[in-house]
């Protein structure tokens, strides 16, 4: 991994993105920025409680007012402020868009992780995660919204690294090291 690198996490619901950029964070105190808080970060200028039906609004507000391209837009200006840093993540980047956007401007400097589980392992996480848990029909559903809507698998089938997530955190934590040689 090259440094002053810029590094989206990629994968479907339950593969372990969010336990890989937490590990990260934690250990390297790496700078995060997450695509949802575009949403809140409206919300508070527009100062609205923090609800669903809230966020459902300003999501679509924002994509029907700024076009499709406002959250990758406003996740790059984040970018800038934190040019300094030697790496930066990204979590929930989705979209093929927000992917070729990223390429375009950042060029090599953008990297992307996929974190792989099968279908089977994701929705075992899902049905027992304490936030937001999915049934086995809820899961399902969501991955093909997620695939069809967001062309999500484009990112991922593009990815510069790989790890397989389908044993303990330990194994994982390991993966990545190997992918960092740390």
């Amino acid at each position: 991994m090259k440094k002053q690198s810029i590094i989206a996490v990629l994968g479907l619901p339950g593969s372990g993105k969010s336990v890989v950029i937490e590990y990260l964070m934690k250990k390297y105190a790496w700078p995060k920025i997450y695509f949802g808080d575009v949403t809140f970060d409206e919300m508070r200028r527009l100062k609205l409680e923090i609800n669903e039906k809230n966020e459902r609004k300003v999501r679509e507000g924002l994509r029907k007012k700024h076009g499709d391209l406002v959250y990758v837009e406003r996740v790059a200006e984040k970018i800038s402020k934190l040019n300094a840093e030697p790496v930066i993540l990204l979590e929930s980047m989705y979209s093929w868009a927000e992917y070729l956007f990223l390429k375009k401007k950042f060029g090599e400097k953008f990297q992307t992780i996929a974190v792989y589980a099968s279908p089977g392992k994701r929705y075992g996480r899902l049905a027992k995660r304490k936030v937001r848990p999915l049934n086995l029909k809820e899961a399902e559903s969501r991955d093909y919204s997620q695939i069809e809507n967001l062309q999500q698998a484009g990112p991922i089938a593009m990815a510069d690294y790989l790890l397989i997530n389908d044993s303990t955190k330990k194994e994982l934590y390991s993966k990545i090291e190997k992918i960092f040689n740390l």
